[in-house]
């Protein structure tokens, strides 16, 4: 049997082997007729194209890495579901990978992304520093973060305005006279955890609260099985907080259930507000109060401002979404 190659479909299509090498992996750069005659070729001899030697030639593949925390995240889920639109739109394939904060892990699936010779990766970096920086994009990968840091203005990054975010939430939270607020987080080493524990500090600084009205519990991870723990040692405490602010809404749903399950009443006992506003805070139990985030419109920007390096006169750009508080009952 014979194999078809390259050279059979540029000449099935009359024209160049380069020509056809375009239309694989920079189609824009192939005016419409040729590209639709060099595609037709490719059906009709059933030629499929050789990842190695796409690779060897030093072509991008179509594969595009989204790397995130946790693919379980309702939140991750809608900036995985706005990544992929954009870039099934484009002929892109997302891979999507779950990190769960595991440096190691992210490893093992950057080394599979550069061996694809994928065009690049969106991604929440386990731990996001400059050495980590050089390395991924030594391995040809482009790179746009997920992550609001503004210490590299070489990379794209989009990222939603977390200090804000949380100071709405906590301000929120002090208007109605609470005094002893818990912030419930994730892992503190995220810039998540970080940015959204200094925006409760600057609502507290700004209403001249004292920094110990703040009570921060840190959790290993944004789940709801991690807010139910947070949950029973607030409730274990023998002073309690009167209201908590949850990094996010599956450690604050967390927090309610516990609440419930100790006989007591949301927000009578226990105010609580969550962050990110996912699909199932407004049909809680008690509804959620929480600080809403454009998910799929952070994943879109991301997947778009890939592609656009590829594009003459490409800049390198942050941007940042602002949040907004969503009052509900639970507060």
């Amino acid at each position: 049997m014979n194999t078809v190659g390259i050279k059979d479909v540029a000449h099935r299509a009359g024209v160049s082997i380069a020509t056809v090498s375009n239309v694989l992996n920079r189609p824009d750069r192939v005016a419409r007729a040729t590209r639709e005659r060099v595609e037709d070729a490719i059906d009709v001899l059933g030629y499929v194209p050789n990842p190695a030697a796409r690779q060897l030639s030093g072509s991008r593949g179509s594969v595009v890495g989204l790397v995130v925390f946790d693919v379980r995240n309702p939140f991750l889920t809608d900036v995985a579901r706005g990544a992929e639109d954009l870039l099934h739109a484009e002929d892109r394939t997302v891979m999507l990978c779950n990190s769960d904060v595991l440096a190691d892990k992210e490893e093992r699936y950057l080394k599979l992304l550069a061996q694809q010779n994928a065009a690049g990766v969106v991604i929440t970096p386990a731990d996001l520093n400059r050495g980590w920086l050089d390395s991924v994009r030594d391995r040809g990968l482009r790179v746009v973060l997920l992550d609001n840091s503004d210490a590299y203005p070489d990379v794209c990054s989009a990222a939603v305005d977390d200090v804000t975010g949380a100071d709405a939430a906590v301000t929120h939270l002090l208007a109605r006279g609470h005094e002893r607020i818990a912030f419930v987080t994730g892992p503190l080493h995220m810039r998540q955890s970080q940015d959204r524990l200094a925006g409760s500090r600057q609502a507290l600084e700004r209403a001249g609260r004292p920094a110990e009205v703040l009570r921060t519990v840190e959790t290993a991870a944004f789940t709801v099985d991690q807010g139910r723990r947070a949950g029973e040692q607030l409730l274990a405490a023998s002073d309690r907080v009167t209201a908590a602010f949850c990094a996010n809404d599956l450690l604050a749903l967390g927090v309610m259930q516990t609440t419930f399950r100790a006989g007591l009443r949301v927000p009578d006992d226990l105010a609580i507000v969550g962050y990110d506003d996912i699909h199932s805070a407004a049909t809680a139990g008690v509804p959620l109060t929480s600080v809403h985030v454009g998910g799929y419109d952070l994943g879109k920007a991301a997947a778009e401002l890939l592609l656009d390096e590829d594009r003459p006169g490409h800049v390198h750009r942050r941007l940042v979404f602002p949040p907004r508080l969503i009052e509900r009952s639970s507060s």
